[in-house]
Order: structure tokens, then sequence, then C-alpha cells
């Protein structure tokens, strides 16, 4: 069919297939000329037909829209825009960019990708990213339902998709190996596990090659589409196989009840500082999607990565757009919000008290049944934990992180900040209308060590990374128990070992909503690496013989999920109750080593509390001793024919650290020896 250029409509943006056609719509404010580039494939080095928008007939305000005759679907396409080049005054258009729509629903042209010629004042196009028109209605979810799983009931695995199968012994055929497909594969272990949802680490579309010379960003937190998936995470790169690959994982994830939550990065772009490429968003409407300085050459960095993403104009209509598509067209579940105090700040980078795009967020009835999760801070010390805008966010619990590290490896002055975050925190989420599942806890996550290098390295040893271990945290709050990184001592290593099972006790026993690190399980290590962000290699892969090696802690972990899943202790959304007698359950009571006497003191290393739902027949007594002395707690009696037994006690080896109720042994005495550095979990049972 021959090409035709008609006036379009300024609704809705991106490229959207209509009869007869494609109709196209970019924002480009301050623009003097758009002209949209044809490709004849994704490998295609120059366009077939370069068409021009009228500013007459194709422009409406600062939106350039035209409906195209003769396109469909999976048509190749990019734009070149015009207009002055004034940095000192925020503007950056260079017609010899080729630019991707912010739009974009795949992008495509990594093969011959080059981000240093988007970097230079020459003609790309030979070398640039384009776009590709997706029709979303392409596609049979085969009445996909997602699994709604409530807060309460969530155990969140962080997971990176091509790290999680890409070794050479996860079993997979090496085109599967990091992708989606290769993800479906491994369902059958996540379920075993026991979790309940996948928190993905970043999957839109992202540079791989903004990093350090000779390296690669492996972790994909420098976004270039946020509509658009991964492109090289995906087993079939052809046509919209990306898309589709990536549906048929969240549609196979659903059928085995587990949800998807994205990892979503809004902060920053790929487009990085004042020297970095112009790929799409720059070249567009530079002052309009980045936080400027006041000398508007060059751009604020809140986000630590080179630059900040508005959020109070444009750009706030494409983050609600985008959130929309993929719970709408991808069927994802929920959303994590990297450094998202970025997101409170307003058009000139000040904290805002009511934050629009966070608010709108909040309220947009298109995402009102998914799960929101913020990291309540940023790179430039807003913290906001605790504080965050709106009523429906989660937040990723970064106290919780550091005390519990603290609490386990034996710090003074712990005992009664332990306590509110076993509580779920309620000293930091103190809201009335919202419950312990808030506050998302965990002990790791893809930033810092491994649960292992936790409890192997006193410091981090990034030396990989080539930036002389600069890069990276410097407060760990880790321990490497008697010897740092590799050791054949048996000594440090049962230590070790024990203390890595002290945090999971402790995790699973917290009110809230737990996540895991991908690996944890099996002790994963990146040789005291703790910013492997440029590390796409086995440092960062999960290594699929550790099932066999650590499969002791494996089952460890996998019966304490398995135990705090069948709890309604631990499935509800109510605040626990603090009293010795409980009138309402839930309900908790704290001692120390003698019944209703906690020792909150600064010397005090050691806790115990006992759990009740009577409700449901359930009584739980928790014993943490972080001393490195044994100490004997007293146990609270028991109504007639109830009897104390022992599910949990680290000291122990296993299969005896871990005892099923079924088979837990009895506790014959009133009181119970706990061993140094050791977590006890009885629970009540008649006989």
């Amino acid at each position: 069919m021959k090409l035709t250029v008609q006036p379009g409509n300024s609704f809705p943006l991106g490229a959207v297939v209509r009869e007869g056609g494609v109709n196209f719509c970019l924002y480009a404010k301050e623009a003097i000329a758009v002209e949209l580039l044809l490709f004849d494939s994704p490998t295609s080095t120059v366009p077939h037909t370069t068409l021009w928008l009228d500013p007459q007939t194709n422009r409406t305000f600062q939106y350039w829209h035209a409906f195209v005759t003769g396109l469909s679907s999976n048509q190749v396409y990019a734009y070149r825009v015009d207009g002055p080049y004034d940095p000192s005054n925020g503007l950056r258009f260079n017609r010899n960019k080729v630019l991707i729509d912010p739009y974009s629903r795949l992008v495509v042209g990594w093969q011959h990708y080059d981000r240093q010629a988007a970097s230079t004042p020459f003609d790309n196009v030979q070398q640039a990213l384009r776009s590709v028109v997706v029709d979303p209605v392409q596609y049979d979810w085969e009445g996909d339902r997602p699994p709604k799983t409530p807060y309460a009931e969530t155990v969140i695995y962080e997971l990176h998709v091509g790290g999680f199968t890409r070794h050479p012994n996860s079993g997979l055929p090496p085109d599967k190996r990091g992708t989606y497909a290769g993800l479906i594969e491994k369902i059958p272990y996540l379920k075993a596990l026991g979790i309940t949802a996948v928190e993905l680490m970043p999957v839109q579309q992202f540079d791989a090659s903004d990093a350090p010379a000779g390296r690669i960003n492996y972790w994909g937190y420098s976004p270039v589409a946020f509509f658009a998936p991964h492109w090289a995470y995906s087993a079939c790169k052809e046509g919209l196989g990306p898309i589709n690959e990536f549906r048929d994982m969240v549609k196979a994830l659903h059928q085995a009840g587990i949800e998807v939550i994205l990892d979503v990065v809004f902060n920053h772009t790929a487009e990085g500082n004042h020297e970095g490429p112009t790929l799409s968003f720059r070249g567009l409407s530079n002052e309009s999607y980045y936080i400027l300085e006041d000398h508007k050459a060059y751009y604020k960095n809140y986000s630590g990565c080179g630059n900040t993403f508005k959020t109070s104009t444009i750009s706030g209509y494409l983050i609600l757009d985008c959130l929309r598509y993929w719970v709408s067209e991808m069927h994802v579940d929920g959303f994590r919000f990297d450094l998202a105090s970025v997101l409170a700040r307003g058009l000139t980078g000040e904290p805002e008290a009511i934050p629009p795009i966070l608010w709108m967020i909040n309220t947009d009835p298109a995402l009102a049944g998914i799960k929101i999760i913020a990291e309540a801070w940023d790179a430039a010390g807003l913290y906001q934990v605790g504080q965050f805008a709106g009523e429906r966010f989660a937040e990723w619990n970064g106290p919780y992180r550091d005390e519990v590290r603290r609490f386990i490896r034996g710090d003074r002055a712990l005992t009664g900040a332990i306590a509110h975050r076993i509580m779920g925190s309620p000293d930091l989420y103190p809201h009335l209308n919202r419950g312990p599942n808030y506050s998302v806890h965990f002990v790791t996550c893809h930033d810092g060590f491994t649960l292992h290098d936790l409890v192997s390295y006193n410091h981090k040893h990034n030396e990989a990374n080539g930036e002389d271990s600069r890069d990276g945290a410097n407060d760990n709050w880790s321990w490497n128990c008697g010897a740092e990184g590799p050791t054949d001592d048996p000594q440090v290593l049962s230590l070790r070992l024990k203390q890595a099972k002290n945090m999971m006790v402790l995790w699973a026993m917290s009110q809230g909503t737990p996540m895991l690190l991908m690996g944890d399980e099996v002790l994963r290590s990146q040789r005291g690496n703790n910013n492997a962000y440029c590390q796409d290699n086995p440092l960062s892969w999960f290594d699929w013989d550790d099932l066999l090696g650590q499969q002791d802690f494996l089952r460890f972990v996998q019966q304490i999920i398995a135990l705090i899943q069948n709890l309604n202790v631990f499935k509800h959304d109510e605040p626990l109750i603090v009293t010795p007698q409980a009138i309402v359950e839930p309900a908790i009571t704290w001692h120390g080593i003698h019944l209703g006497q906690p020792d909150w003191s600064d010397d005090s290393h050691s806790l115990s509390f006992t759990l009740r739902y009577r409700e449901y027949g359930e009584q739980l007594h928790v014993i943490f001793n972080s001393f490195w002395e044994s100490l004997t707690f007293d146990l609270p009696s028991l109504n007639r024919g109830l009897h104390w037994q022992r599910i949990v006690d680290t000291a122990l080896a296993t299969p005896h650290d871990f005892c099923p109720i079924e088979r837990a042994p009895k506790i014959e005495t009133s009181f119970y020896h706990v061993d140094p550095r050791t977590a006890v979990i009885l629970m009540a049972k008649s006989w």
C-alpha cells in the first residue's frame, strides 16, 4: 500500500495501530522540525523512507503527530528532531541524532548500536537505536488472571532475569540462558522455595554499555525506553519476540500463583550528564524531561547517575501511561520504584510535601489493585522511610536491614530497635490506616553484600569493578566470623552458617512483607563485591551447583518459609498487641532470660518473645541469643495438654536445626538452654 501522511491525532502518544495505518505522536517542545524515519528491518542501517511532518498540519501545541496509511505492526521507525542547540538555556536539539520514541514498546538496533556515536555531534543513523510499532492486542492471554496475593501472604524474591539462568550449569540450552523463557523453566524451583512474587530487577529497556570501559551495565539501572521489555533478555529476538516472550513468562508465573513485580527506574535515564549520549528525551525537550542546574547546560544529579528525570511535567504523564501499560497490556502485578524519593522532588529539585506524580500513582484507578513499593530515599540525601507520600505505598525498610545485621553480629544497644523491627516497625510506620505489611523487610538485596558475604567479609572487595574499591557502600554491618573471605577453618565455617541461619530466623519471625535476595537460599557469594552492577559473569550469576553444595541451607530456608506461610500469626493485617495477657489477638509478649522481663539495656544481646493467635490455636516462643556465651531462658507455662516443641535451633546440625512440627521433639523442662549466637523457635502443640 502506498504511504500517505495525514494530519493524525495528538492522542495517544506513541505509535498506535489503527485501521489502515499507524498514528504517530511525539512531544517535542520548542522543536522547529520533525522527521519520521521508516526502516525496512531492525538491522537496516539507513531508512527507506523519511517523512517530513508539516508544522502547520502535523503539530498541535507541542505535539507532533501524523497518521501514516499503509503501515502496520512491526514497522521499525525513529525520529530526527531539529531546533535550537543552546545548552546554556537548556536546549539540546541536534538533527544529526536519530531518536527513539519515549513511548517505544520495543527497541531494536542493538547489533549496530554505538553509545559513543550518540555522544558526538555527528550523524549517527547507522549506529542508532530504533523503535518498533507494536499492536498489543495481537496476543492470546488464555484467560490469564493475576494471583492478587495480599501483602500479608506475600514472600518476595528479588531476581535478576539474566543472572538467574545465565550460568552454563543452569541445565538450559544456550539460547534460553539468561532469558524470560529461561525463567519459565525454573518456575518449579521458585514454587518449591515457597515464594509468591518475583521482583524483577530492571527489565525496562536499558543501555548495557552505560558502564566503565571494558565493562557492562549488568544490573540494568540505566533506562532507555520505559515501555519496552529489555531486548537482550529474550530468547526470540525476531519481530515482537521479546514482548511476547515477556508475556509468556508472566502468564506462566501467574499459572503457578506467582506475582510479577517490576523494579522500575523513573529517577534518571541512560542519557547521563552533559557529556552523555542523545538517545531520546534530551533531543526532544531537554528541559521538560530533566531537572537542570541554574546553569542549564548541566543536570542536577539526585540519582547518582548523571541526571534526574523531571516528573512534574510531561514526563509525569509518561510515567502514568507507562505503569498503566505494564499492568493492562503486560499483566504485571506491581512495581518497586527505584530511588523513589526522586519522584518527590519538584521542578527545580526541591522536595515537595504533596508530590503530584506520587499521589497520581497512589490514586490512579488503573493501578488500584496492584502492589506499589517505594525505595524511599535518593542518592542526594533525601530519606523518607516511614514518611513516603500517599496512602498505598509499601516501603523497603532500610533500618530493618541495618539493625538486623548489627544485632545478629552482636552490636550493643539494639534490643529495643529489634523489637520494633520484629513487630513491623510501628515506630517507623505509625499510620493508622496501614498494617505492618507495608514494611517490606529484608536482610540483603542486590545492592550490597549477599547473605554469604555478610558473614564472610568485614570489608568490601570491589577490585573487579576497576575503581580501586572506591565504589559501593562502606557501612555494611558485616562480620567475617574470624577470617576474611574463603577459609577452611571448620569453626569459622560453622559460625558463618549459624549466623546466616540466625538472620533467616529473625527475617521469618518478623511481621511485615519479607523479601529474599536471589541466591541467598543457597548462600551465593560475590567474593566480597558489594556493588556488582558491572559484573555480568559467574560472580553475579546464580550457580545451580549450589543446590547440591548448599542443600542443607536450602532445606532450612524452604522450611522456614513454609512455616510462616502456614501460620496465621504471620498472615494478618493487624498490628500485634503488646500485652502479657492477650485480650485482643494476635499478641506478642516480650521476655528476657526471665519471663516478662525483657532487658532493654545497652548491654543486652538477647531477646525472646511469645506470639499468640489463639483463634487459630497458634503459640510460638522465639529466642535470640546474640551473646557470645550461652544463656538459659525461662519458658512460658502452657495450658493443660499443651507442650512446647522445638522447631528451630540454629546451633544444631541438619536435619535437627529445623524439625517440622510432626517430628519436633517435646521440651520436658520449664527452661531452654541456648548456645552462643543461636536462634530458637518453639511451638505449642497438644499431645
